[in-house]
């Protein structure tokens, strides 16, 4: 199954631009195929703003993020694979979504069908 990562950080960057707020990524610059400025980055991490304002040709794709923005004023290209994006979450609130590591791992194994056992729900009061 492919990862919903790249589904989901489409979803959130509309749900911020709808809600007339800034879009930031939160990207880890140590990963495979990270291109972005690494002098403005802290902590192996960097915030991008993604807002229509701040770049240019931003293209959402199911496995990298690329866009052209200007960074001590001088225009960049930037180019993120998926894989590093940590969270994507609206500046004034915060409000948006961290992802955890383990998301694009293999599917874990449904131990129940293997042991022939039906899932069960229990009642929490």
């Amino acid at each position: 199954m492919t990862s919903s990562r790249p589904y989901l950080v489409r979803a959130i960057h509309e749900w911020i631009l709808d809600n007339e707020m800034t879009p930031h990524l939160l990207v880890d610059i140590e990963g495979d195929g990270v291109e972005v400025p690494a002098q403005q980055g802290q902590n192996g991490k960097i915030v991008l703003n993604i807002s229509p304002q701040a770049v240019e040709g931003l293209m959402l794709g199911n496995d990298a993020i690329g866009f052209r923005a200007r960074f001590g004023g001088i225009s960049t290209d930037v180019y993120v694979p998926v894989a590093s994006v940590l969270a994507i979450y609206a500046k004034e609130n915060g409000r948006g979504m961290v992802f955890s590591e383990e998301e694009d791992g293999p599917a874990p194994e449904d131990t129940d069908a293997k042991s022939g056992k039906r899932p069960a729900l229990k009642i929490v009061k």
